[in-house]
């Protein structure tokens, strides 16, 4: 009789260990992740704060880049011909790279961003293209939207050179953020 116990509790403790197994493959990673939408130099600022702050308290941390964000990820000084007649108007419309980046609010045809610029270097404050910088050593990733990148024209051989950076789609920021103890959306 003794031996039946025992086994009952052996195969318990093994069902127990399995359903401790299976919640913690299910529990949020120490990890943040971040949707950047906006393309506005004070949001895209913002998110490279955050995304710093966030690698010295967090194990991961992965800047989805979308839409109006993709600009800032375009390298100035990288220049690739288009074919198509929307892709070359998307290319002279958009902003290329962080110092063409606008304001959200009084830009005022790029006053407004060189007094911020101007306000940010007497206040000893990083630059975007500092904190990208930061951002890279400290090991956060960026994923670049392939969509959004597509619809705006923009290839990848016109992207900035940034050591943790790949391009996909929404499926694998959902992946990401479906692990993330924290999700941002900027």
């Amino acid at each position: 009789m003794e031996d039946s116990v025992v086994e009952k509790l052996e195969q318990r403790i093994t069902q127990l260990e399995e359903r401790i197994e299976a919640l913690q493959e299910q529990m949020p990673k120490d990890q943040l992740s971040m949707v950047v939408f906006s393309g506005d130099l004070d949001r895209v600022l913002a998110a490279f704060i955050i995304a710093t702050g966030a690698a010295a308290m967090y194990e991961r941390v992965v800047v989805f880049v979308t839409f109006w964000g993709s600009t800032a990820m375009r390298d100035p000084n990288k220049r690739v011909p288009k074919a198509e007649l929307t892709a070359k108007m998307f290319d002279r419309m958009l902003p290329r790279g962080p110092k063409q980046l606008p304001l959200s609010h009084m830009d005022m045809f790029g006053m407004g961003r060189a007094m911020m610029q101007a306000v940010m270097k007497k206040k000893g404050v990083l630059t975007l293209e500092q904190l990208m910088q930061q951002a890279a050593d400290f090991g956060v990733e960026i994923v670049l939207c392939e969509m959004s990148m597509d619809v705006m024209g923009i290839s990848r051989d016109e992207i900035r050179d940034y050591p943790n950076i790949t391009v996909a789609g929404v499926a694998k920021f959902l992946q990401e953020a479906g692990q993330s103890s924290v999700t941002l959306f900027i």
